[in-house]
């Protein structure tokens, strides 16, 4: 004869909470513990046996009377990503940066994560999620059966599935945002952990050019020479200016008496709009002396540009930035780079980025025996490690010196 569960409540004292069996032989604790909006609420755990829940309890109620709140279990990731944005993210972060969260969280966390509890999240849950992204193919964001051969997958996109997968760089940035938006639910108290740490993924990896040597520098210099957009290479050479901050460049931010450039702007295309920002970093914003070729590009793009104010006539726009189109309005960065690819096609640069310039102008100056902490402050880095890091490259023939030197000492 089978006996029946004894469902009666265990008695405790006030405040211990209570525990009982419930009629499918579960055993049940439940008290009131502390919530994330300050309020207390009376939660139920489970467990197989009663010891079980007397710890489960025990332990919720520790974390309660030391400041801790219980997770919050009514949080889906999808209601919770979309607070993240809006709540913290949004006002903390540069626009470029938001945008690019808010992408991935549509495209990715979104569509694989979004009806997963909050509270119930695991590390099992984010690697199996990143394996399913892993397999997804681009054009289509349909998971493929790795073992059926390619002609055999379909995709809405093009017919059949292309298997353009996501690049491991892709795979880190997905990672990193999940890791940033569960860092945030820790901090607001929602969960306890961040699931999305357990799982490891090795860091980014930078393949960064070292720019121009010297002799194709001077020959760039020398063919722009009749460009309208002359100044901006010798900005980009000389001072390493970002894209954005060259093209967010006013004329009230050079200072002809005291010989100085300031950074100050940068201007970005965002959701199809341009507009003017903050610099990446705060040390991007930075006062540069003036050298003499520099000012002089500039005051011969200054005339060039009155020139053309006065062929525009009142179709003219009074934008204020130092670089423009022909009537005033700002470039927009997708028009400069079709200037570059001609200039950098003509002197047999072909493939070199416009970005490049600036790494042109880091290595130069560590090649000249300039030290790191200068070298970072002209280019704006957030740290020193940027510079050593990425940009101190040692070229084979500075290995081979090297080398000769210690042959030498040992004779």
């Amino acid at each position: 004869m089978t006996k029946e569960p004894d469902n009666k409540r265990t008695r405790r004292a006030n405040g211990q909470g209570s525990i009982y069996q419930g009629k499918n032989g579960l055993w049940v604790g439940a008290a009131y513990v502390l919530m994330p909006d300050g309020t207390r609420e009376r939660r139920r755990l489970y467990g197989k046996t009663q010891e079980d829940v007397r710890a489960k309890l025990t332990a919720a109620q520790a974390r309660s009377d030391q400041g801790i709140p219980a997770d919050a279990t009514g949080w889906t990731m999808a209601r919770f990503l979309t607070y993240w944005l809006t709540e913290i993210a949004g006002p903390a972060c540069r626009p470029r940066t938001l945008q690019g969260y808010e992408v991935i969280v549509r495209t990715y966390l979104v569509p694989h994560l979004g009806k997963k509890r909050l509270n119930k999240l695991n590390g099992a849950d984010v690697r199996l999620f990143l394996k399913r992204v892993e397999n997804t193919c681009l054009c289509c964001q349909h998971g493929y059966d790795t073992r059926r051969p390619a002609k055999q997958q379909r995709c809405c996109a093009v017919g059949r599935c292309c298997h353009r997968v996501p690049s491991k760089r892709l795979l880190q940035q997905v990672h990193s945002v999940l890791r940033n938006a569960l860092g945030a639910a820790v901090r607001e108290e929602l969960i306890s952990r961040n699931v999305a740490k357990l799982v490891k993924m090795s860091g980014p990896s930078y393949t960064i050019h070292r720019g121009l040597n010297i002799d194709q520098s001077k020959h760039l210099l020398k063919a722009a020479a009749d460009d309208r957009l002359h100044a901006l290479y010798v900005l980009a050479l000389y001072y390493g200016l970002r894209r954005g901050e060259l093209l967010g460049l006013r004329w009230e931010d050079i200072d002809v008496d005291a010989q100085t450039l300031t950074v100050r702007h940068s201007l970005q295309r965002i959701n199809g709009e341009l507009r003017v920002v903050a610099p990446k970093t705060r040390t991007s914003e930075r006062t540069l002396p003036l050298i003499g070729i520099v000012a002089t590009a500039l005051q011969d793009h200054r005339r060039r540009q009155n020139d053309e104010r006065a062929l525009a006539s009142r179709d003219w726009v009074d934008s204020g930035f130092v670089f423009t189109t022909y009537i005033g309005t700002p470039v927009s960065p997708d028009n400069l780079h079709r200037s570059w690819k001609p200039l950098a096609a003509q002197v047999g640069l072909d493939g070199v980025r416009l970005h490049d310039l600036r790494h042109t102008c880091v290595t130069l100056l560590l090649d000249a025996g300039v030290p790191p902490h200068i070298v970072r402050d002209i280019a704006g880095h957030s740290a020193i490690d940027v510079t050593m890091t990425i940009y101190a490259h040692v070229s084979l023939d500075e290995k081979r010196a090297a080398l000769s030197k210690l042959g030498d000492r040992l004779g």
